[in-house]
C-alpha cells in the first residue's frame, strides 16, 4: 500500500513514446482534493479504478496509496460526482534501460503537457533517466494530477 515513484518533464514526447508498448487514454476525477487524502476516480483500458492517497513524504517520493478496480459502468455513472477539473490524457507504457517509464501525453485543458513516471521498489533504487526526460519534478506538488485538475498547467 505504499507507492514510490519519481516524475519527470518530458522534453522530446515524439521520441519518448515512439517505442511504446502500450498506449491508451485516461479520464480521472477527483472526488476529494484534500492533499492529506484524496480520492481519486479514473476511466481507462477498459476499466475504472477508485484510488486513495495519502500526503506524500516530505520528498514527493513516497506515499500511502489503496487502488480498487471498480465496475467500468459504475466508474462511468461516478464520473458526475467529481469535483470541476476533470484530467484526460493518453498514457504509454514505455521501457527503457529494462526500466518502465508510464508517459502522460496530456490533453484538452492541460494540453502541451508531458510527464514521465517511474514506479520503484525502493526509495534508493538507482534510474538510468532516457535521453528525452528533462527536469524532475517529484516534489513539486503544482505537478500532482490533483493539483493540474484544480489550477491547470504551472507556468
Amino acid at each position: 500500500m505504499v507507492e514510490i515513484e519519481r516524475k519527470f518533464l518530458v522534453t522530446d514526447p515524439k521520441q519518448a513514446t515512439l517505442s511504446a508498448r502500450h498506449s491508451f487514454q485516461i479520464f480521472q476525477g477527483y472526488i476529494s482534493n484534500d492533499p492529506a487524502r484524496t480520492v481519486r476516480l479514473r476511466i481507462g483500458d477498459g476499466k475504472g479504478f477508485l484510488t486513495i492517497k495519502g500526503a506524500s513524504s516530505n520528498d514527493g517520493t513516497t506515499r500511502q496509496e489503496w487502488e480498487q478496480e471498480i465496475p467500468l459502468l459504475e466508474a462511468k455513472a461516478l464520473m458526475p460526482l467529481c469535483l470541476p477539473g476533470i484530467i484526460q490524457k493518453t498514457r504509454y507504457h514505455v521501457v527503457e534501460n529494462q526500466q518502465l517509464f508510464e508517459v502522460d501525453v496530456f490533453e484538452a485543458a492541460h494540453e502541451g503537457l508531458v510527464i514521465a513516471e517511474i514506479e520503484l521498489k525502493h526509495g534508493t533504487d538507482t534510474v538510468q533517466l532516457p535521453r528525452w526526460i528533462g527536469k524532475e519534478v517529484t516534489g513539486d506538488k503544482r505537478y500532482y494530477n490533483s493539483y493540474l485538475a484544480l489550477h491547470g498547467i504551472p507556468s
